[in-house]
């Protein structure tokens, strides 16, 4: 089994006093303790399946999910995209997903590509729900009894979506429907870590229900690199013969499981954490007007201000504050382990005297 190495681990370093970088929680970078991690691990050559710390990665992350077995991978989208091509074995097929699915909107196009499979994307809104839902998914599923249709093999969930948690009621019934109509599931879990500490859910009920899951390593968890898919054997045995023809096959990749281990160890921890910032930095973003535009249910805010997301995303950046703008009104911040309190004050305190700038500026027209 993977050990930590002797050296007591040093604290998470925050940005403070330099980029405060909101964009996303994909530009962690590894800390001090981290980093010696890695140098410490025992490794192997991981195509040939020796080496040893990828091994503990991949046990540790079956007894989490309760999945039979894992496959430790570089990137959310090649496990979404091992997953889909394991799924889908004999054109034609569609795959069912929410409009706004990472799958759907981030992935290259990769499902089709790689599977040949058309994507049925549902918006949930028009049957009156945030989130799939069975009653959305239903009528959208491609059966067998009609030839003009490429018929549905796989149905595709995220959670988080957006940072918002999928309620666990929308998973039970969605997975169940596909069940009984013999269609295979598969979670885009990039995010599950957030929706699990947020909710009190383990990962291993919500992994209960899927017949695969992606959970990505490289977000909330601060690893430099990688993800897990998790599923049967026979499952994991076909992605990883997919992930050698992708040319995913890496050698001692132990370096970074290590990463993955001291952050299950030290990181997973302190989601909570993260979740009580953003939910600061939300209500003190709405205490001054700007509407969220979402519910701030984990680690990210949604804001749409009374100005151009571009005034306010320019003048953070002023201040050494980077953010996603979502369209011409909307911005995202992305809470994570490398994001303080300090930084969400100094947000909350920018966006303060912009808007009081602004109500000057209108006072005096």
């Amino acid at each position: 089994m993977y050990q930590q190495p002797s050296s007591p681990p040093l604290p998470i370093k925050g940005n403070v006093g330099g980029v405060g970088d909101f964009r996303s929680d994909t530009v962690t970078q590894p800390t001090d303790a981290m980093r010696q991690a890695m140098l410490a691990a025992p490794v192997g050559d991981d195509v040939y399946g020796e080496d040893p710390t990828v091994l503990a990665l991949q046990a540790r992350m079956i007894e989490l999910t309760g999945h039979p077995a894992a496959l430790f991978v570089a990137s959310a989208t090649m496990s979404n995209q091992l997953a889909a091509r394991s799924h889908l074995t004999q054109p034609p097929h569609s795959v069912v997903c929410d409009h706004r699915a990472h799958m759907h909107t981030y992935e290259a196009g990769g499902v089709s590509f790689f599977t040949g499979a058309s994507i049925i994307p549902v918006d949930p809104e028009r049957y009156g729900a945030r989130h799939l839902t069975a009653k959305a998914v239903g009528p959208n599923l491609c059966l067998d009894d009609d030839v003009h249709h490429a018929p549905t093999r796989l149905v595709c969930m995220e959670n988080t979506m957006n940072g918002q948690v999928v309620p666990i009621e929308n998973i039970r019934d969605v997975t169940r429907l596909a069940r009984e109509n013999g269609i295979a599931t598969h979670l885009d879990g990039a995010r599950l870590w957030n929706a699990s500490t947020a909710t009190g859910i383990s990962l291993k009920e919500y992994c209960s229900h899927y017949d695969s899951v992606t959970l990505c390593l490289s977000k909330g968890l601060g690893c430099p690199v990688g993800s897990i898919l998790v599923g049967s054997k026979q499952f994991i045995k076909k992605a990883t013969h997919f992930r050698k023809m992708f040319g995913g096959g890496w050698r001692q990749a132990g370096i970074l499981a290590a990463a993955a281990h001291y952050a299950l160890d030290h990181n997973f921890p302190n989601l909570p954490n993260d979740h009580a910032n953003a939910a600061f930095l939300a209500h003190g973003l709405a205490s001054l007007g700007l509407e969220l535009t979402r519910p701030a249910d984990t680690n990210m805010v949604w804001v749409r201000a009374p100005f151009p997301a571009s005034t306010l995303s320019n003048r953070l950046a002023e201040h050494g504050i980077t953010v996603f703008s979502g369209d011409a009104t909307e911005l995202r911040f992305v809470v994570h382990l490398q994001i303080t309190r300090e930084h969400c004050e100094k947000v909350i305190d920018v966006v303060r005297d912009l808007v009081r700038t602004s109500e000057g500026v209108e006072k005096s027209r």
